[in-house]
């Protein structure tokens, strides 16, 4: 499936102050809309993905799966800030004719969710059958509820959160110290910060799979004879440099503090009050043993959230669990709509 763009040509405004001159969303679309225009997905991807859901989530976009092609127009955009072909810190600032690297302005989940329905009104989407993501994609989806009510019947939230909590932002911040410490950061460079960036990976992978998962795979075998060249210590390696071989240090750096500033109720009174105003039916996911958003972070949203379904995946694979346990994950999102 090609990539394809949206050029968005007046000047957007960004909730930090910043002013960028016209946006590209890169988007990715699978399926047909019907007749009744009735049958649209739209999934927001997470940290480091991009808007070809097929590549990062797997078994999700196939026939009888939730995501299934033959039955809906599936559509992910690209997020503002990234290096998947979205306007972000790759990009050619035209008021200079140079890339923009680190001089890109702030962004907020809240610019995000702009973008999102910019590029629906563009393909003259008004609303959709299911809004569905993780982690700072299950942000996206918060804030796009509470942004444009009516726009999703329904909503799946996996994994995610009402706000970034002190734990997520201080491992944010962890990351963001080893980009730093990256001398190149900070060049007029596309790879400036590469380095810096596979220590932060590496960082981000402990709160991404946690103690039981990596005592599940990365054990070595005969243990006892080993003094170094442990399986652990070229895993974290090797996910770093793989990273670095496909994502920008500048958006890497940009993101994180997106989600650091992820607060829904920000400016808008309690977070009580903000969930009790989203009227689409909702799904809230979370993983037994996720460290990231813990299954306690969920509770207010089932707790304030008007039409909502609650449930929990029995996973060992923390944060990832929603990567990884894609037969359980399906199961639950096809009851959902069934029920609708």
């Amino acid at each position: 499936m090609e990539v394809q763009y949206y050029h968005y040509h007046d000047e957007f405004c960004l909730e930090g102050g910043g002013r960028l001159p016209g946006v590209t969303i890169a988007y990715h679309a699978y399926g047909k809309l019907s007749p009744a225009a009735d049958n649209v997905i739209w999934v927001c991807h997470a940290l480091t993905a991009n808007s070809d859901v097929e590549q990062w989530w797997p078994r999700t976009v196939e026939e009888g799966r939730f995501l299934d092609p033959g039955r809906h127009l599936v559509i992910c955009a690209n997020i503002l800030g990234s290096c998947y072909g979205t306007t972000g810190p790759a990009s050619v600032n035209p008021l200079t004719g140079r890339p923009w690297h680190g001089s890109f302005p702030g962004v907020t989940v809240r610019d995000m969710a702009r973008c999102h329905k910019l590029l629906a009104d563009h393909l003259g989407i008004r609303q959709v059958k299911l809004l569905i993501g993780s982690s700072i994609g299950g942000f996206q989806c918060l804030e796009m509820g509470i942004m444009y009510p009516g726009f999703a019947r329904n909503i799946v939230l996996i994994a995610t959160a009402t706000r970034a909590f002190p734990w997520a932002i201080a491992l944010n911040e962890s990351q963001r110290m080893a980009i730093e410490l990256d001398p190149t950061f900070g060049e007029d460079d596309e790879r400036a910060g590469a380095r810096g960036m596979a220590v932060a990976r590496s960082i981000a992978l402990l709160s991404y799979r946690g103690q039981q998962a990596y005592d599940k795979t990365q054990e070595d075998d005969e243990r006892e004879a080993k003094l170094s060249g442990y399986r652990a210590t070229s895993y974290q390696r090797y996910q770093g440099e793989k990273l670095c071989r496909r994502f920008n240090a500048y958006s890497y750096y940009l993101l994180t503090r997106a989600i650091d500033s992820h607060d829904v109720a920000r400016g808008r009174g309690s977070v009580e009050e903000v969930l009790a105003g989203i009227e689409s039916r909702c799904l809230v996911v979370c993983i037994s043993s996720d460290t990231l958003f813990p299954v306690s972070v969920h509770e207010v949203m089932r707790r304030c959230i008007p039409r909502v379904v609650h449930a929990v995946i029995d996973s060992g694979f923390a944060h990832d669990g929603f990567l990884i346990e894609h037969e359980k994950l399906n199961n639950i999102i096809l009851k959902f709509l069934e029920n609708e």
